[in-house]
């Protein structure tokens, strides 16, 4: 019995993204195009179209993330989620993390989808602490992941580079969740 038209589609849907997520983090935007995505996924271009609509539309969907936890988990959980979502605790980026970060800054569409889907990220971690500020603190948190993962993955920052994704996410966890707890606490404390 073969497959059906839906699940057919769903695998070609899963190979063109897998193909877009390895010439994306290969080339970056610029130089990827929908012919070349469409061979590395043995399909038509048209099928390419089809399915994403347009090459900044297949960037956004090859580079989303996975969202945030629901609202109300522990700042320890939200700071586990963010390191792995960053791929720090495997020490290796997903493609769509290395395809979002060389590319983001040299194309104007590509920049234009990272900011939607940190955008998303952002809302989700908002969602998820409570106390002042909880969009700037969401925000600065994945800036700081941002700034680490470039350092340690694309410009092999001395000793950045050379260190290990667990100490990373070692030293990371307390900066992590001193910005993810709640915010309220007077700042003169120290906490």
């Amino acid at each position: 019995m073969g497959l059906t038209r839906a699940e057919r589609r769903r695998r070609s849907r899963e190979r063109i993204l897998a193909a877009a997520r390895t010439l994306f983090a290969a080339r970056g935007y610029e130089r990827t195009t929908i012919r070349a995505v469409a061979a590395e996924a043995g399909v038509d271009p048209s099928l390419v179209i089809q399915h994403f609509g347009s090459k900044q539309e297949l960037f956004g969907r090859a580079v989303r993330m996975p969202e945030v936890p629901a609202p109300g988990v522990e700042p320890g959980e939200l700071v586990d989620h963010i390191l792995a979502t960053l791929g720090l605790k495997l020490g290796e980026l997903p493609p769509q993390t290395l395809a979002m970060m060389r590319s983001m800054l040299t194309h104007p569409e590509a920049a234009d989808s990272v900011r939607k889907n940190l955008g998303r990220q952002i809302e989700g971690i908002t969602a998820a602490i409570s106390g002042d500020d909880p969009m700037l603190r969401a925000s600065l948190a994945m800036c700081l992941m941002l700034g680490v993962t470039i350092g340690h993955q694309l410009i092999e920052l001395p000793p950045l580079g050379e260190a290990s994704a667990e100490d990373i996410a070692r030293l990371l966890r307390p900066a992590l969740r001193a910005l993810l707890e709640d915010g309220s606490q007077d700042p003169r404390s120290g906490r």
